[in-house]
């Protein structure tokens, strides 16, 4: 098991990790607002999450954030589940109180103030989702909220299906096979498939669906452009972003839950394009 420092009291678990800039957008809200605590990444243990996780709490952790493989597995060590974690089935932020261990899912929240604060995003926009996992649950509801079309499509499309149809008492979802996806307009497309950080994609995306006002956004990131962001911009889509916004946004979220201190984020930005 791993043995923790008393100052480090927040931490990011995922398989793989190392990619991850949460830890300098945390120490930077710690360190801004005079916390004397430290965020750092854990590269957790496929077979062992759930006792890693128990152990970081049981030794000092106060909040943690999930990410790929483990936001649908932490269910199960929850004590209380906020609306956000209950609707997705999703989970990457964990807070510990006195009562136990809550549950809540800021992905969404996240990625909607993002497309907001940028200006991409319009009421009854169509917006087509690449994947059905973990990523995609955690952003269908915000986004259904604020008044979209969200269009669904998988690499399995039974895992589409499944997936719209959970979703449809919220609003209009809607799965499409990908030999269907030519016959319907886009406003904005958002990649929620680990294509963005993997070397191939495991969708073949029909090219006659991007054009230049397709707004593409990729739920990744990386120091270069992912494998995603090189096809919508190869494809003639000029406006073509990556997930920093929506971690930074999530990441503001999540320090509201854990301190009741809802940061700038105007701050962080400038201080990650230093």
């Amino acid at each position: 098991m791993l043995n923790f420092n008393k100052n480090i009291c927040y931490a990011v678990f995922g398989n793989p990790i190392n990619h991850s800039k949460s830890p300098k957008i945390h120490n930077f809200f710690f360190k801004k607002y005079n916390f004397n605590e430290k965020y750092i990444r854990i590269c957790a243990s496929k077979q062992f999450f759930l006792k890693e996780i128990l152990n970081f709490f049981e030794n000092g952790g106060k909040g943690a954030n999930i990410t790929l493989p483990f936001k649908e597995k932490v269910f199960s060590i929850c004590t209380v589940l906020t609306k956000r974690a209950q609707i997705s089935g999703s989970i990457n932020t964990l807070k510990k109180n006195n009562i136990g261990i809550i549950g809540d899912n800021t992905d969404g929240i996240g990625l909607l103030t993002d497309l907001k604060y940028k200006n991409l995003i319009s009421k009854n926009d169509n917006i087509l989702i690449l994947g059905a996992g973990g990523a995609a649950r955690g952003i269908i509801y915000p986004l259904l909220k604020f008044g979209c079309n969200i269009y669904i499509t998988n690499r399995t499309i039974q895992k589409a299906k499944i997936l719209s149809k959970e979703f449809l008492k919220f609003g209009y979802i809607k799965y499409l096979k990908l030999n269907q996806l030519h016959k319907n307009k886009f406003q904005i497309i958002i990649n929620a498939t680990s294509a963005g950080i993997s070397d191939h994609s495991s969708l073949v995306i029909p090219s006659n669906i991007f054009n230049q006002k397709t707004i593409c956004y990729d739920m990744f990131y990386g120091n270069t452009d992912t494998n995603f962001m090189k096809l919508c911009k190869n494809l003639g889509s000029k406006k073509v972003y990556n997930g920093i916004g929506m971690l930074v946004n999530q990441a503001a979220h999540s320090f509201f839950l854990w301190t009741d201190i809802f940061p700038k984020i105007n701050d962080v930005f400038n201080f990650l394009k230093k």
